[in-house]
């Protein structure tokens, strides 16, 4: 029997050939084999079909006409069409007619038809096309309301899955099509049609229906997905359709086999890259996918469709971005292994610790998402990254993996310096940069040069270096790997303008002097000169740390702030002391220091901030000053990174009396009964709390400049006889520190990082800290804490929290605590924590290591008051 064009209307008085005599289709009969109705469903993916479908429908009537996909089924000796393809659709089509006949009071005779329309599939969706069929709507209210009030309808029937799915979509109908006029008309007219093929005698067996329909099982979205790209595809060019359908079932799905998911599938994976492609897109057009409509099937007519006048350019973009992967003659995973490391390798480029080596799989598993504190899962340095191995692999046969290792190289130090400039937002300062960046990267990934004239791209200040470097390299590649070794290390990240590239014997000096103590290093540095650098709100100062790596980095890399050139040059003065450092010569260095000022009767603040322990906190180097030049001993030493907090103090006053340190004024008071005690830049001041006014002052002798000329903190603690002085009040205050310390069970002062404190995070980490504190089992499952939660969570996606948890530990100067939530087989940590943690341990080597963290965990005493810091902000 041939195919035959038909509309919902005609094709009931259709006849078709028969073996003796034409059959003239009377019935259409959804049989009991057949799944329910499905393009009714409330899930997600169902409604996401249906108004797609309904926008289809809608167009075909209000515009141009429309052909759906064929149909095909049985059509017995008696008329009886059994659907073996094609019930989703010819069910919407009865409603929609439905809809069209009660809307504009069509004649009971005309759409008469509509009772030769039934399902068998029970008795229930059986009899509720009949009484639907009869019934006549207000349009007054909600039509479904309206019909399940009715005295024919059974409550019962809303169990009915076939029933409830017609339901939810006439109400859909009736959204779309209540202000369309003449539907019934166009419908007539030929709006919407199909295509007919009658199949005879094919014996419909049970059998037969579950393989060609998938019984019970309705489409995935990635089904849908490839039928919808394939109707596209042919309106562009049917070879192209076919050819890219063909390696979606073939060269692309075993390409990505080894990356399928729990459910043995590829789909999500597939439409994760399908979306990283359609970005790619998006910036190459000059344009960005932000606040853009990112179904997937509106992509699929925005880019591949025929109103696309770049569709076949965009065809051939996708297809060779997936089978550049297909057509590997090795796995993705080893090509990455080679080329990319967590750690600094000779011959390898050194990605951040946090992120996956394999980025190709971090982007089929995890792009589109969204962390709980609002970033991407899938961050745009991890999208330009991957742009830049396709680009790679795009262009095999004239760049050699030596050079894509040295181009990859200069992009990942191009990402690592770029956070404010890595924008696809327009209305962020800066704009859109994606566009000029893509184009950046295919200069250095395929020409291996920078496009200096190129504008709005990366961080200019690394495309400067990265450019000078390119030469210095190209001059001396003998001492190429010194350089990628310095700018490795975990506090440049690939920005080395700090040290500088005259003197390749800093190269190593330079990781030397960062392995010893980094009070020490502090320290010295103050020595060379005033290496502090004022930020751009011009009150806070930033300085070194004893435990933060931040405060380093933040000091070597050029920013807005004021005194990188200065932090240059007493860096390297201390760098030109020696060919390599240890902490007994950084001391030396420190005790002349203040030895010379001691002799001379020099105390200028850095004397204080070297002499004294208490000035140096050990947290994110942050100091407060209203006026450092005219003012400078009115100092504050800050415990968060950005405010004043009842943390912060005054130095000079925490130096002489710990105790009395008023919170309350953010520490800038030693509040007394009556009384309390300020810094000024010349004097202790006492002043009555009662009014405020001048009890008594210690004034302090200076020199012309305002400097000291006398140690201020051991004049006062002379005067006040609260101590004796000595040399060595550093370390008796450091003793008295720790008494209060061990007095109070613990440090009880802790700042959790304001971008690990989104309210899901803080959530398990109490109920990880409260667990451990009060059970006596302290390894705790994945699942298990999960069930502790009161959001939903599943296991895998809890490590993501755990790992902000874990990294607020380190910035506190813990052990990381999420280190007891375990696998339930292994009884130690997934493999997220130790790639993110601990990537230089070998597999064989982790119950060992997990045994060693144990202990520090156990060891320490301050998880009490890490759980007080998390409750304050629950």
């Amino acid at each position: 029997m041939a195919t035959s064009l038909h509309t919902f209307i005609d094709i009931f008085d259709a006849s078709f050939e028969g073996e003796e005599e034409p059959i003239k289709l009377s019935k259409i009969v959804i049989p009991i084999i057949q799944r329910d109705y499905a393009q009714g469903r409330r899930e997600t993916d169902i409604a996401r079909v249906r108004t797609r479908f309904l926008d289809a429908l809608y167009e075909a009537i209000e515009r141009t006409p429309i052909t759906l996909d064929f149909v095909y089924g049985d059509l017995n000796s008696d008329g009886v069409l059994t659907p073996l393809d094609g019930q989703q659709r010819l069910t919407t089509l009865f409603l929609l007619h439905w809809y069209a006949a009660k809307k504009e009071k069509i004649s009971s005779e005309e759409y008469a038809f509509l009772n030769n329309f039934s399902y068998v599939t029970r008795y229930s969706a059986r009899d509720f096309c009949s009484y639907l069929i009869k019934h006549e709507p207000s349009f007054a209210i909600k039509i479904s309301e309206e019909i399940i009030d009715q005295a024919w309808f059974p409550l019962d029937w809303m169990q009915d899955p076939t029933i409830a799915a017609m339901l939810v979509m006439i109400d859909a109908i009736d959204e779309k099509f209540s202000d369309v006029s003449d539907i019934w008309k166009k419908l007539k007219s030929g709006a919407i049609s199909f295509y007919f093929l009658p199949i005879k005698d094919m014996g419909l067996t049970d059998e037969l229906y579950i393989k060609m329909n998938s019984r019970g099982k309705p489409l995935t979205l990635f089904e849908h997905f490839k039928a919808e790209l394939e109707r596209e595809l042919n309106k562009v060019d049917k070879a192209a359709a076919k050819r890219v359908i063909s390696k979606i079932d073939l060269d692309w799905t075993d390409m990505l086999w080894r990356y399928r998911g729990d459910d043995n599938l590829i789909d999500d994976e597939f439409l994760r890259y399908f979306h990283f492609i359609c970005d790619i897109l998006y910036y190459k057009a000059g344009d960005t996918p932000l606040g853009k409509d990112l179904d997937e099937f509106a992509l699929i007519k925005l880019f591949f469709s025929a109103e696309n006048k770049n569709a076949i350019s965009n065809i051939e973009l996708m297809e060779s971005y997936f089978d550049c992967w297909a057509s590997m003659n090795e796995k993705p995973q080893d090509f990455f292994e080679r080329v990319l490391s967590n750690r600094h390798e000779v011959g390898k480029v050194m990605i951040e610790e946090r992120y996956k080596i394999d980025i190709f799989e971090d982007c089929l598993r995890n792009n589109g998402d969204w962390l709980g504190n609002g970033n991407r899962s899938f961050a745009l340095n991890r999208v330009i990254l991957l742009y830049a191995v396709v680009v790679y692999l795009l262009n095999k046969g004239k760049v050699s993996e030596e050079q894509f290792i040295r181009r990859f190289r200069i992009i990942n130090n191009l990402t690592l310096n770029s956070e404010f400039e890595m924008s696809n937002s327009e209305t962020r300062a800066g704009g859109n940069r994606m566009p000029n960046i893509l184009k950046q990267v295919d200069s250095v990934m395929v020409d291996g040069r920078l496009n200096l004239k190129l504008e709005r791209n990366f961080n200019a200040v690394q495309i400067n270096e990265e450019n000078e470097k390119l030469i210095w390299v190209y001059n001396n590649p003998s001492k190429a790997d010194d350089l990628y070794k310095l700018e490795d290390h975990y506090l440049l990240y690939g920005q080395i303008e700090v040290v500088g590239l005259d003197k390749p014997e800093y190269f190593s000096r330079f990781e030397s002097l960062f392995k010893c103590n980094w009070d020490l290093i502090d320290c010295a540095l103050l020595t060379m000169g005033n290496y502090l650098q004022k930020e751009k709100n011009e009150w806070r100062y930033q300085l070194g740390s004893k435990k933060m790596p931040k405060a380093w980095t933040n000091l070597f890399h050029r920013s807005s702030a004021e005194g990188f050139e200065t932090t240059k040059t007493s860096l390297r003065m201390l760098l030109s002391k020696f060919d390599s450092f240890s902490d007994d010569k950084l001391k030396k260095l420190i005790s002349d220091f203040l030895k010379e000022r001691e002799k001379n009767q020099r105390y200028d603040w850095k004397y204080y901030y070297i002499k004294y322990e208490v000035f140096r906190t050990g947290r994110y180097g942050k100091y407060s000053w209203d006026n450092l030049t005219g003012k400078p001993y009115e100092m504050v030493a800050m415990w968060t990174e950005r405010n004043l907090s009842q943390n912060s103090y005054q130095p000079f006053l925490k130096a002489i009396d710990s105790n009395h340190i008023s919170k309350d004024d953010f520490g800038l008071r030693l509040v007394y009964d009556g009384s309390y005690v300020q810094c000024e830049n010349s004097a202790f001041v006492t002043y009555s709390s009662e009014n405020n006014e001048e009890i008594s002052r210690i004034d302090i002798c200076q020199d012309d400049e305002g400097t000291d000329t006398e140690d201020r903190i051991k004049k006062y603690l002379e005067i006040v006889k609260v101590e004796q002085a000595s040399e060595e009040i550093s370390d008796i205050m450091e003793d008295q520190e720790s008494k209060d310390i061990m007095k109070s069970g613990g440090n009880l002062e802790f700042e959790i990082p304001t971008e690990y404190r989104n309210p899901h995070t803080v959530e398990v980490a109490i109920k990880l800290l409260e667990h451990y504190l009060n059970s006596q089992e302290k390894l705790i499952t994945y699942g298990d804490l999960c069930k502790k939660l009161s959001f939903p969570e599943n296991p895998r996606n809890v490590e993501v929290l755990l790992g902000e948890v874990s990294f607020t530990c380190k910035e506190n100067g813990l052990p990381p605590i999420s280190a007891l939530v375990v696998n339930k087989d292994t009884f130690i940590p997934g493999n997220g924590f130790f790639e993110a943690y601990y990537p230089e341990v070998k597999v064989s080597d982790r119950d060992k290591k997990f045994v060693e963290i144990y202990k520090q965990i156990e060891e320490c005493s301050e998880w009490r008051a890490l759980l007080e810091a998390y409750k304050t902000l629950s």
